[in-house]
């Protein structure tokens, strides 16, 4: 049971920078600008700062508790079977976590769409959370969950980096070349047509966040 609650965790391996995910959120903002300070110009806007001091302290709703919704539903999706059997992506901890990442960010490149920089940002913290409760309850300690949650951040980012562009542009073939450099699918598999196959469900899913409401696609109200 343990193990499979921490089946969707990423191998180490073929990892990059640890500050990749900061400068792809920064590469989203406006120029000259970093996603850390307009979150800190946006809540300067809507808190005062008894309420900053709630949030400190506990008190205050975790802004993030908005977002999880569509988290979970980022996981559900990463899950659906068919990627799996009509895909052939590695049913196996690494194959899963590249999934999920793939899945992650079709849904922050919408996100982004919107404008909504801080939610994006919120979203990835949200990701991470998971990540580093999932390796404590696996027993990992403190030094090197810290380590290992850095790594993570860093693979977000960079995969950020290489599916934004094609699913920002709908172009399928460079989408393709990108899942196939980062998905691992079933040994003997033909990667190309795996990968056209993951990519194509993407892209559907890219269409239909398109057609949602931005509250609702927040809910993930009817994204079934």
């Amino acid at each position: 049971m343990r193990q499979a609650r921490f089946a969707h965790l990423a191998r180490p391996q073929g990892l990059c920078s640890t500050l990749a995910l900061e400068l792809q959120l920064n590469a989203a903002c406006p120029k000259g600008t970093r996603w850390k300070d307009t979150m800190t110009r946006n809540a300067a806007k809507t808190r005062n700062p008894l309420k900053f001091l709630s949030r400190v302290l506990g008190t205050a709703p975790d802004p993030r508790e908005e977002l999880r919704p569509l988290w979970h539903r980022v996981v559900e999706l990463a899950r659906e079977p068919s990627f799996y059997t009509d895909c052939s992506v590695a049913d196996t901890v690494g194959g899963r976590f590249d999934l999920i990442t793939a899945v992650l960010c079709t849904v922050m490149v919408r996100v982004e769409a919107s404008e909504m920089r801080a939610e994006s940002a919120l979203l990835a913290e949200l990701f991470v959370e998971d990540m580093e409760g999932q390796l404590r309850e696996f027993g990992v300690n403190d030094v090197v969950v810290g380590k290992r949650v850095g790594k993570l951040m860093s693979v977000l980012g960079g995969r950020l980096g290489a599916y934004r562009p094609a699913l920002t542009d709908r172009d399928r073939e460079k989408l393709i070349a990108a899942l196939e450099r980062n998905v691992t699918f079933t040994e003997g598999s033909d990667e190309r047509e795996c990968a056209a196959c993951v990519a194509d469900k993407l892209l559907a899913l890219s269409d239909r966040l398109a057609r949602f409401e931005d509250e609702d696609m927040i809910k993930a109200s009817g994204i079934w």
